[in-house]
């Protein structure tokens, strides 16, 4: 393989993967790969320092944004163009290349199976916290709970600008489960990137809420950046396909933060019917003299139990202080 693959590949911290430089591989081919390398640039520098022209490297640049491999930065003129910046987008932004051979997602559900556990461990351990973390159901929360404008799904949705639905990345390379693809809720600038590449359409508030409530109701888990602002996406998050939950529920890899809450069951009003035993993905509750009780510690605050509950008797109760949750993302 082209040794320049491995460069790429380590663009992203993983020269040493050989999977990695074989997804770069079917990606790019020799002269996308030079200007990758390149990057980052605007068209007229990179068009000069690669011998090119200026309209040649401009369509290369749209290719491989199409891709995912690059992406604008409009805060200069002209835009500046700069690669992915860690496997996580690379992840992200490649599958949803809507031309992607189906030998390109088979490989990156290789990645992930084999590669991405102890990787995902190794993240964990440098990063001050989590880089993802659960909101709660847009449900009810016990009466003296407040909940804020960052982890409620509802306001995330009616205040943010501009609204679009991707298909879920893990779930299009994983294929462990029937939920559906295209629940992935991208929010503001993510929500304009989607809509300009083609890979995602424009919602309305009301569409996102429905996809919200869909996803609650099949028991999805909804998840987003371990920050205040929610500016990127609203993951509806399954325990078999995500890349996330799985080295969570596997592992004890903490790659996601629990929220701020915690189921409590009411056990007057629980008739032991188990429907939340099924739908707890973190093995949090368990049946005590036909009631329905909660580990405590297990629990993520997910509220996946309560939005099923036929007599109502799950309520999220606040555990955790405000400042849990940081102001930003301590990812890179």
């Amino acid at each position: 393989m082209d040794v320049r693959y491995q460069e790429l590949a380590q663009k992203i911290g993983l020269g040493r993967s050989e999977r990695m430089a074989r997804l770069f591989s079917l990606l790019a081919d020799q002269a996308e790969t030079e200007l990758l390398l390149a990057l980052p640039g605007n068209a007229p520098a990179l068009a000069e320092k690669l011998g090119r022209s200026e309209p040649e490297i401009s369509q290369m640049l749209q290719t491989l944004f199409v891709k995912g491999l690059v992406f604008p930065s409009f805060k200069t003129d002209p835009p500046t163009y700069r690669m992915c910046r860690d496997v996580i987008q690379f992840h992200d932004a490649t599958i949803l290349w809507p031309e992607a051979p189906q030998e390109f997602l088979d490989l990156w559900q290789e990645w992930t199976e084999v590669e991405w556990p102890d990787l995902a461990k190794v993240l964990t351990q440098a990063m001050p916290k989590p880089g993802m973390r659960i909101i709660p159901v847009g449900v009810s929360v016990q009466a003296d709970a407040q909940v804020l404008a960052f982890e409620d799904v509802k306001d995330i949705i009616n205040n943010a600008r501009s609204l679009a639905v991707t298909q879920c990345t893990c779930r299009k390379v994983a294929h462990k489960c029937d939920n559906p693809l295209e629940v992935c809720i991208q929010v503001n600038n993510a929500a304009e990137y989607a809509v300009t590449r083609g890979t995602g359409r424009r919602l309305t508030k009301e569409e996102a809420l429905d996809i919200a409530r869909k996803s609650e109701e099949l028991g999805l888990i909804h998840a987003t950046f371990n920050q205040k602002s929610v500016d990127h996406v609203i993951c509806n998050c399954c325990s078999c396909c995500c890349q996330f939950m799985p080295v969570l529920i596997k592992y004890g890899t903490a790659f996601v933060a629990p929220s701020r809450f915690k189921a409590q069951v009411n056990e007057d009003l629980c008739t032991a019917c188990e429907i939340c035993l099924d739908r707890c993905a973190f093995g949090a509750i368990e049946m005590d003299d036909d009631r329905a009780k909660i580990i405590a510690d297990k629990c993520f605050g997910c509220g996946v139990c309560q939005v099923t509950c036929p007599e109502e008797a799950i309520n999220m109760t606040e555990v955790r202080s405000q400042d849990f949750v940081p102001d930003k993302l301590a990812m890179h």
